[in-house]
């Protein structure tokens, strides 16, 4: 049986754009995993450089690799200095009333 040869793949090579990182922060958002929201914010912060985004919040480079891991565990002060960072912004909207999507 001949094997599968498998290559890396890493999203932050195809976040290019502020739209690019837009979207896939609110879906990962929308999936109400707080691990996959920091992983999500890990890769857009590597996709635009983690050094410029220490330098732009003020946090070390290291601890935002362990904060932004799947299994770091970031205070919200850190989440919002990355978001402000990267360019990008939260906004609240109001759910659909009977929604049966909400996160639990």
């Amino acid at each position: 049986m001949a094997k599968t040869k498998t290559q890396p793949w890493d999203v932050a090579e195809y976040l290019e754009t502020p739209e690019d990182m837009a979207a896939y922060l609110e879906a990962a958002l929308e999936e109400g995993d707080p691990a996959l929201v920091a992983a999500a914010l890990g890769d857009i912060a590597r996709a635009k450089g983690m050094a410029q985004i220490a330098r732009e919040t003020g946090l070390g480079r290291e601890s935002l690799y362990k904060a932004l891991s799947p299994e770091g565990n970031p205070e919200f002060a850190t989440v919002l200095k990355v978001v402000q960072a990267l360019g990008l912004r939260f906004r609240a909207v109001a759910a659909a009333q009977g929604s049966t999507d909400q996160p639990q």
